[in-house]
């Protein structure tokens, strides 16, 4: 009697972990799935490109004050075409 209520319960565990698995690979779950991890990586990207901008405008901050480089005047524009 215990053995068979042992192997009812270990079937419905199985019948239920099988149809969660299954219910996991539908494709509207998968893709907010795969929404929800490309958002997270372009935030991560977005922080990651602010802090290396904001530690660019400090250094060019640094290397213009120590060399004198804060007039206008010191600038160059160089007109590069394109390539087309």
């Amino acid at each position: 009697m215990i053995r068979r209520l042992f192997y009812i319960s270990l079937g419905a565990f199985g019948a239920v972990w099988t149809m969660r698995k299954l219910q996991s690979l539908h494709p509207n779950h998968m893709a907010r799935r795969a929404a929800r991890g490309a958002a997270g990586v372009l935030e991560q990207v977005r922080d990651f490109a602010g802090d290396a901008l904001d530690g660019a405008a400090q250094r060019e901050t640094e290397l213009r004050s120590r060399f004198g480089l804060d007039t206008v005047e010191n600038t160059h524009n160089y007109h590069v075409k394109d390539g087309r």
